[in-house]
């Protein structure tokens, strides 16, 4: 059979061995083709366009995007609307670009987010954030599934359709449809990803639908709910800010917007079904950024110079109508004819930009389409997270850096789909969906993103100033100050929209942080920890040997010839007792293999040192010149006293005096 009798004994090339064979031989008899075994199917992998692109967009024009955006821009006014999204957009482009460097920097495997962090910082600060992304992934459907089944429950009130109470229909409608979700989810990646390219196309034509609506001179109906197509007074009035509510601040908008940027990582956290993640990352994720920040910004400013903040919707309420008394006329209206004084002093306006949460809808040239890009883009931002969350947690649970959740660590089929942690997923995303209130959930997610960011962006700089060898990413585009320009503009992002929500968050990494590091887990990831570690410890080791000895600094830096240690115990012990965490130890052994596994049982700190020699007298010679480094070198010697004094030979009494000479 040729692949066994090739030269090249791992090549699978028939051509290549073919060459050698003939090169070997003018004569050639034949081949026998041996067909093998028919082979696995290929699970399916993306590219960057499908797999990142695509998907990043459409988890970012999520439901922020189409009700949230309009009300954002009647609290905060177009101007400080663009301030929020140029600065959601900077801490996500920062953080594309530290997720483009650590993407690019060897091989990347399943687990995204979690797997990019724990294998650049270690398993401590990975852990927990894998802890916390898979969590705030989990809370995300929930927050997707209720813009959903608000949308749904206020088509129920137009058509007087209501099954029960708004509030519960928004629960009915949210618990059904994560399950349908789930049931997509679930046929696989391929089913899924065919989705959301329908999702896409469908929330592209909405957008062009909504630009057309825009430019529609506006009818009677949709003047009485506050659109009166560009103007550019409403543009002036709507600039500034007019803030309400008990959210009326610009870190409360601030909060509730920021969700809508989190879904940079939709094609990260898919790694393991990507054909070259090095490739596609970097590409998809920063292309989607880009394009998705045009989007805001051209629809904040676009339907903040169309519609009126207070309406009533009633095309009764014109100025010529009977129900005008006279008197002072209140609000921008009165400038177009029509009178919304009295439920714009009372507050109790039901449409216009700041109380109609289905203002695109309205401005749009056909609202269904509008209706069909909200389903669109809330179904595939739930759908993106929803099969994120469990990718996510299936990794954290295979490294087993926690107790009770190595249950999840199950993979089925060909993808390795986590069923397990879909499960677990989707009784999380349940119980947030009963909550049934959208402002109350995206501030939840927000510190979560957002210290995830910190860390990844934190991850690039630790690397870098690190100078791990390990660290060669390919992609350049980025600066180790930008990275921590990043974090920490992260950091000091949650404690502004919410301390007592980031201190939470913080708490959190301290505590999964502190278990890791007590338990120590047998992995070894390489990461820029290790590598600061060994920076640090040769910095101050150079350091120290500028520094002259004083006597009032004297330490006992003791080598210890111990033999095996475990052959004195009582020796080392000893020497441990005042050495203990404060001074050098270094246990020396002549000719013999490493004994640190039992130091290390003994909860002793030495270092373990030894050499191959002639005899005992030459080699503790040699251990006492080589031992140490710099300033860390013994000035003590400690040996075992010697008992068999009068049995003992005159060649190893003599060895015995002469090391202590």
């Amino acid at each position: 059979i040729w692949r066994a009798n090739c030269k090249f004994k791992n090549c699978t090339d028939l051509h290549l061995c073919l060459k050698w064979h003939f090169s070997q031989s003018s004569t050639f008899w034949g081949l026998i083709f041996v067909a093998d075994e028919e082979p696995e199917t290929e699970p399916v992998r993306f590219g960057w366009v499908t797999g990142v692109m695509i998907r990043c967009m459409l988890n970012i024009w999520g439901v922020i995007l189409y009700l949230r955006l309009p009300w954002i821009t009647a609290q905060a006014g177009i101007g400080l609307t663009w301030l929020i999204i140029i600065m959601s957009s900077i801490v996500t482009s920062i953080t594309g670009l530290s997720i483009s460097a650590i993407s690019t920097n060897g091989k990347v495997k399943a687990g995204g987010t979690y797997f990019l962090i724990s294998r650049s910082l270690g398993p401590e600060l990975g852990g927990s954030i894998g802890l916390l992304f898979s969590f705030a992934n989990a809370v995300a459907v929930a927050m997707h599934v209720v813009g959903f089944s608000e949308t749904v429950k206020d088509l129920l009130v137009e058509t007087d359709s209501i099954m029960s109470d708004p509030v519960n229909d928004i629960r009915i409608v949210g618990v059904i449809t994560v399950t349908g979700l789930m049931g997509i989810a679930l046929a696989g990646m391929e089913w899924e990803a065919k989705a959301q390219v329908v999702f896409f196309f469908v929330i592209m034509v909405s957008f062009v639908n909504y630009f057309v609506g825009t430019l529609i001179p506006a009818s009677p109906e949709r003047m009485a709910k506050g659109y009166f197509s560009y103007r550019g007074d409403i543009f002036l009035e709507n600039i500034g800010p007019e803030w309400r509510g008990e959210t009326g601040s610009f870190f409360g908008m601030f909060s509730i917007f920021f969700p809508s940027a989190t879904g940079i990582l939709a094609g990260a956290n898919i790694s393991g079904d990507l054909k070259d993640p090095a490739v596609a990352i970097p590409q998809g994720t920063l292309m989607a950024i880009f394009l998705t920040t045009l989007t805001y910004l051209a629809i904040a400013a676009t339907i903040g110079s169309c519609v009126i903040r207070d309406a009533t919707g009633s095309i009764n309420d014109t100025l010529g109508a009977g129900n005008f008394t006279g008197g002072e006329c209140a609000g921008l209206g009165c400038n177009y004819g029509w009178n919304f004084t009295e439920c714009t002093l009372a507050g109790t306006c039901e449409y216009g930009l700041a109380n109609d949460y289905q203002t695109m809808s309205m401005v749009s040239a056909f609202s269904p389409l509008i209706t069909a890009g909200i389903f669109a883009a809330t179904l595939s931002s739930a759908l993106a997270c929803l099969v994120s969350a469990p990718k996510v947690f299936q990794c954290l649970c295979q490294d087993n850096l926690y107790p009770l959740i190595g249950f999840f660590a199950k993979g089925y089929g060909k993808n390795q789909e986590p069923l397990r942690a879909y499960a677990l997923t989707f009784i999380l995303a349940v119980a947030f969906i009963l909550i049934a209130e959208l402002n109350t959930i995206a501030p939840i997610i927000s510190n979560f993103f957002l210290c995830s960011y910190a860390l990844i962006n934190f991850s690039c700089f630790h690397a870098t100033i690190t100078k791990s060898p390990g660290w060669r990413p390919s992609f350049r585009y980025f600066s180790k100050w930008t990275a921590l320009f990043g974090a920490i503009i992260s950091v000091v992002i949650m404690f502004l929209l919410n301390w007592w929500s980031a201190l939470i968050v913080v708490g959190i990494i301290f505590v999964s942080l502190a278990y890791v590091t007590y338990k120590k887990p047998e992995v070894n990831w390489g990461s820029s920890v290790q590598a600061g570690s060994y920076q640090m410890a040769l910095s101050h080791a150079m350091s120290l040997s500028d520094v002259e000895d004083h006597v009032k600094n004297f330490r006992p830096q003791c080598l210890v010839l111990s033999g095996p240690p475990n052959f004195r115990p009582a020796l080392v012990d000893f020497v441990a007792a005042f050495t203990k965490t404060v001074s050098l130890m270094i246990c020396g052994n002549v000719a013999e293999v490493s004994q640190l596994r039992w130091l290390n049982a003994r909860k002793i700190r030495s270092f373990y040192n030894f050499i191959t020699t002639g005899n005992l007298r030459a080699g503790a010679t040699s251990l006492m010149q080589v031992s140490g480094l710099g300033r860390l070198k013994p000035n003590t010697v400690v040996l075992g006293y010697k008992h068999n004094w009068q049995t003992d030979s005159p060649q190893n009494m003599e060895n015995y005096v002469g090391i202590i000479q």
